[in-house]
């Protein structure tokens, strides 16, 4: 009997030492997992950007008067030389009670100082008839030596300075009649067959294209250089890309583009870097960040079919790349992180998180070059937390 009681004891104690070993042994940590791989992987700045008519023409009024109504839209096709709008000079001004006043003084003014200087012109014909009457008379004496040298001399002498005081007083009338001619333009009013308001003048177009915009298009009183409507050719169509300064030193000409996120879920359309323009420039981001930005301009690659539904002033994504490899072993960023100084991951051995340093390469956000420490086809860990540590029991996420 005393046996079977030991017995039953040593049975009951094995029992309850299984069950607290169950109880309190540590639980495997949660994790999600990712595969490391060897393939193709390229390192890309990207940033936001816009389309643009390559060669851009803003029309613009020659002149200040009224503009009549624009016939053409936008999207229309003009060829060089088309009359895109027609201007009509500025129209004098109305003249008030006084105004009026003052222009009818002036005519009247202009009109008596050419009737003085007709009488001047008269006067100094009169001399002129007198001076050569007065020469043939001496040269008749002098032939006949009835008087002198000094007297023939004199009167030829007063007959070129009487026609130069007829010439002066010709041209005297011809300027008093130019004045009376300006006065009464002065004088008239708007809308008379004087004022000139029937002219108008033709703006042509300077090359053939499309219209972009009108920006003017009813009919109204517009400034001389001011803006009508812009031309350009869509066919022609480039990318320019407000990068940071910081990204744009990593950028080359020649580099290739991928132009995503412009409307519509096919595949991107692809680039090349023509420029990376040597001027930045400072602009204030949403946040009121001044930022030092430098213009990409990126030329779209391939026929115009491909990005025939882009405009001028459309936004885009442009992703440059600045490093790519055809194959590289690759592992997610996600399962990085910074142990003891350097880079490691967690690899899952056995069930187990395995601590593992690796050298890193390149990364592009999303995936990292693995110069050393794994090999492809190995698992990895995302987002290690706190609770791993190497060793630790580990299972997948989804396997409850």
């Amino acid at each position: 009997m005393t046996k079977f009681r030991n017995l039953f004891w040593i049975g009951a104690a094995v029992v309850v030492a299984a069950l607290l070993f169950f109880a309190f042994r540590p639980q495997p940590v949660a994790v999600d997992v990712a595969q490391t791989k060897r393939g193709p992987m390229i390192v890309t700045v990207s940033d936001e950007g816009r389309t643009r008519v390559r060669n851009e023409y803003v029309v613009s009024s020659p002149v200040a008067g009224r503009l009549l109504r624009v016939e053409y839209k936008a999207g229309a096709s003009v060829h060089a030389g088309d009359t895109l709008a027609r201007i009509r000079p500025s129209e004098p001004a109305f003249l008030d009670v006084r105004m009026r006043g003052e222009a009818r003084a002036a005519v009247d003014s202009a009109e008596a100082a050419l009737s003085a200087a007709r009488a001047e012109q008269e006067r100094a014909e009169a001399q002129v008839g007198f001076a050569q009457m007065e020469l043939e008379r001496v040269e008749s004496l002098r032939a006949r030596d009835l008087t002198s040298v000094e007297a023939l001399d004199r009167a030829r002498l007063e007959l070129r300075v009487a026609d130069s005081a007829l010439a002066s007083a010709r041209e005297s009338v011809r300027m008093r009649e130019a004045e009376l001619a300006a006065a009464r333009i002065r004088s008239t009013q708007p809308g008379t067959e004087d004022d000139g308001s029937t002219t108008s003048i033709a703006v042509t177009a300077p090359v053939s294209g499309r219209v972009l915009r009108v920006a003017q298009e009813s009919e109204s009183v517009i400034a001389a250089g001011a803006e009508i409507m812009t031309l350009g050719d869509p066919n022609e169509l480039e990318v320019v890309v407000e990068m940071l300064s910081t990204d744009a030193v990593q950028v080359e000409p020649g580099a290739d583009v991928i132009i995503d996120n412009y409307g519509r879920t096919e595949e991107p359309l692809r680039g090349r870097v023509r420029l990376v323009e040597p001027y930045g420039f400072t602009k204030i981001s949403a946040l009121g960040v001044e930022e030092q930005r430098v213009n990409v301009i990126v030329d779209f690659v391939g026929p115009p079919s491909e990005w025939s539904m882009l405009g001028h002033g459309y936004r885009v994504e442009a992703a440059v790349v600045t490093w790519s490899e055809d194959d590289v072993l690759q592992a997610p960023v996600a399962a990085l992180f910074r142990s003891g100084g350097q880079w490691a991951v967690f690899r899952v051995e056995a069930g187990g998180a395995r601590l593992t340093p690796v050298e890193v390469g390149r990364d592009n956000g999303q995936s990292a070059q693995i110069l050393s420490g794994i090999e492809a086809g190995e698992t990895v860990v995302l987002y290690p937390g706190e609770q791993l540590s190497d060793g630790v029991r580990v299972r997948l996420r989804d396997q409850g």
